[in-house]
């Protein structure tokens, strides 16, 4: 980790940071995530283990995507209040809610897209990290 150039080693608490997560803490943020997608019908649900590869920014991506802009941000809502019932905290960083056709939600350990269904294609996020194991979540 390095905070203002000075290099630290091993866990460090920085007032304001997310604290890093365990393993299984990072799987029930995810499956807390994916209820939130399938509270508010989000569609196509697919998780990226990220965890494997080399050079990566989180462990996992869950990515979705909503027929419009009130759907993607209902999503977007939904994912928070699961998130936040099951860990106690929120994003660590949130961007797109004022267009609403790329929503990211930033935890660190897992990122989460919600998509419009056309910048989904656009940008084939799955087709970028096609290296990293995938699940692809059943709809109810």
């Amino acid at each position: 980790m390095c905070v203002n150039n000075v290099k630290f080693a091993g866990n460090i608490n920085i007032p304001g940071m997310v604290k890093p997560k365990k393993k299984d803490e990072a799987q029930t943020l995810v499956d807390s995530i994916v209820k939130g997608i399938q509270e508010k019908k989000g569609l196509e649900i697919v998780i990226l283990d990220l965890a494997k590869l080399n050079s990566t920014v989180c462990d996992y991506f869950v990515i979705c995507h909503g027929s419009s802009r009130p759907h993607v941000g209902a999503i977007a809502d939904s994912v928070e209040a699961e998130a936040r019932k099951a860990t106690g905290y929120g994003p660590r960083r949130r961007e797109g809610f004022s267009n609403a056709e790329w929503i990211l939600l930033d935890y660190l350990d897992v990122v989460v897209h919600v998509f419009q269904e056309p910048v989904r294609q656009f940008y084939k996020l799955e087709a970028l990290w096609a290296d990293a194991p995938r699940t692809l979540v059943e709809g109810e």
